[in-house]
């Protein structure tokens, strides 16, 4: 999976990337060359005495050092805008195929885990690439340049190399295999942590009004405690390994100078080649610790690899046609012919069997019990997920058929919590036309029964607004996000339980703009209180997701029993009130 995503997102920067294998090839070749410099000036200059040839090859090493700086400075930078390009590459492509998932692939894999694949899952690997791209050219040619130097310079002693180097290899090969799993449930653990917080931080009025305080920061200190202990183990390991890897280099080099020393004292390996052996004998352990390195990095890397892939290769559910039918019929006409909808798995679908249509001018109104199918039904129209069964009509043509992008803009959703962006009134509004000049936001915000208090804000259609809009009411939050549908001016306006927090009368005068605004467009108003529904066209009355009642108020109480049952209990309740 590593393999793969780096040679995906590393395709474009090729060019980058042969830059950066020639400069370290360069840079590396001067590394090795010092030594023997360096052994050549203690035998021919500092032996001999000769100070010219010290002064020659000095200026040489000088000269070689430079280059080595050079070419190292400029390779990194090159590999880090390679790697940090395929970086943002990889990012976006996930922003891309999330925005592409139906609510059943979001659900399946949570908010909190998308965001950390797509931010630390991804810094892990951007950083392994960082790495990868100089490590991976400087470690095998040091360390197999080293071995060959080290052998051309004392080849006597060359034998203790060929102990060292498999011994250092096996011992990061049994630690390195230990860290793989230790990596994956820490990247879970990571996920839990965040779903923590995110669940604490979104719902922090109702944790404080039901003073959870402590019972929260009980339950983020067992996910953090967890994040911790993983953390510590895979920390233990690599402790273990950095001293492991000092401990054969120090023996290593102990075992050159002894062997080395009685190599020299009987004048088969020479001063100047001793140095030079116990150069590269460093420079070869240096080598195997940045394979090593890297080779701590990748498993967790790995594992952020799988992750991003099983993101990359998820298909949405709801999939744009190859070749997209355009709308043949009024594009306020929605027909539900025998639709069903089911979550694979499920013993048994959401929905069943429902057929019923809507018309131009017309309000269509739902009501059921709660997790009778409401939210699912309303969330059809637009495609956030798919019919399992059956055939959901708008224009007389399948939505299946349709590019989802067309039918989208042809819909104004008000979700059942509705939701709004950091920025300002106008760029939340805007969200429903780019386009819309301040008329338009204006007119929408008068229908929408908003106008009044975004004029009462200090910058008016500039105010700011925090995330998630909570620094207005829930009442005027649901009133923006209608006034947001409301400005697209769509064929087909979905309102998902969107007036729950609006009193009688704001309701009243809400409804009452609404019907001029939409007189060519279809209504469905998924509601709970019936009172506010007794106007409607026809009402679908659902219950555990079939249609158990079609028709008008009137109709229903004398046809539906479930309806005149909904409608007692709510008269009862506003009697008592």
């Amino acid at each position: 999976m590593l393999i793969r995503l780096l040679r995906t997102y590393l395709t474009k920067y090729r060019r980058l990337i042969v830059a950066v294998v020639a400069l370290q090839l360069v840079a590396t070749a001067a590394m090795l060359y010092l030594p023997t410099l360096n052994a050549d000036i203690i035998d021919r200059g500092v032996a001999t005495g000769d100070t010219g040839y010290i002064v020659s090859t000095g200026g040489v090493m000088l000269l070689v050092s430079l280059a080595q700086i050079v070419c190292s400075v400029i390779a990194m930078y090159a590999g880090a805008q390679a790697s940090l390009g395929a970086g943002r590459d990889i990012r976006h492509g996930l922003v891309h195929r999330v925005n592409g998932f139906s609510a059943r692939e979001v659900g399946q894999f949570g908010a909190p885990s998308l965001i950390t694949r797509t931010t630390n899952d991804v810094q892990q690997v951007q950083l392994l690439a960082v790495m990868s791209i100089s490590i991976l050219v400087t470690a095998p040619i040091m360390g197999i340049g080293g071995i060959v130097m080290g052998m051309y310079e004392a080849l006597p002693i060359s034998w203790l190399l060929a102990v060292a180097v498999p011994v250092l290899g096996l011992t990061m090969g049994l630690i390195i295999g230990r860290m793989i799993p230790a990596f994956r449930s820490m990247q879970e653990r990571i996920d839990g942590v965040n779903r923590v917080m995110r669940e604490q931080i979104t719902g922090i009025r109702v944790v404080r009004a039901f003073v959870r305080e402590r019972h929260e920061i009980e339950r983020f200190g067992v996910a953090n405690n967890l994040l911790a202990d993983s953390s510590l183990r895979v920390g233990r390991m690599m402790a273990l390994m950095f001293p492991a890897v000092m401990l054969i280099t120090n023996l290593t080099l102990i075992a050159v100078l002894w062997f080395g020393g009685h190599a020299v004292g009987d004048g088969t390996v020479e001063i100047g080649s001793l140095t030079a052996m116990i150069s590269y004998v460093m420079q070869i352990m240096m080598s195997v610790m940045m394979a090593s390195f890297l080779a701590i990095m990748a498993p967790r890397a790995g594992v952020c690899a799988e992750r991003i892939c099983e993101v990359l290769d998820t298909e949405s559910s709801v999939h744009s046609p190859d070749e997209p039918v355009a709308m043949t019929g009024d594009p306020a006409v929605v027909e539900f012919d025998a639709v069903e909808f089911g979550y694979p798995g499920a013993d048994d679908p959401v929905l069943t069997d429902i057929t019923f249509a809507t018309r131009p001018g017309t309000t269509t109104a739902v009501v059921g019990s709660t997790g009778s199918g409401k939210t699912t039904l309303v969330n059809l129209i637009p495609r956030l997920i798919d019919t399992t069964g059956g055939a959901l009509r708008i224009g007389g043509v399948d939505v299946r058929d349709q590019d989802p992008d067309l039918l989208r803009r042809g819909i104004g959703l008000v979700p059942q919590r509705p939701y709004l962006f950091s920025g300002t009134v106008a760029t939340n509004l805007r969200h429903g036309k780019p386009d819309a000049t301040d008329d338009e936001l204006w007119s929408a915000l008068e229908i929408a029964q908003a106008a009044d208090f975004v004029r009462a804000m200090p910058d008016g259609l500039d105010t700011a607004i925090a995330q998630g809009g909570t620094t207005v009411s829930g009442g005027q939050r649901q009133r923006l996000a209608i006034a947001r549908a409301l400005v697209r001016r769509p064929s087909v306006y979905v309102f998902d339980d969107s007036f729950s927090a609006l009193d009688l009368q704001t309701d009243a005068r809400l409804r009452a703009a609404l019907a001029p605004a939409t007189r060519d467009a279809a209504m469905i108003v998924v509601a709970q209180r019936i009172s506010t529904i007794t106007s409607a066209d026809q009402i679908i009355v659902l219950e555990q997701g079939a249609v158990v009642g079609l028709g008008t108020h009137d109709e229903l109480l004398e046809s539906c029993a479930t309806y005149a049952e909904i409608a007692e209990s709510q008269l009862a309740i506003g009697a008592a009130q």
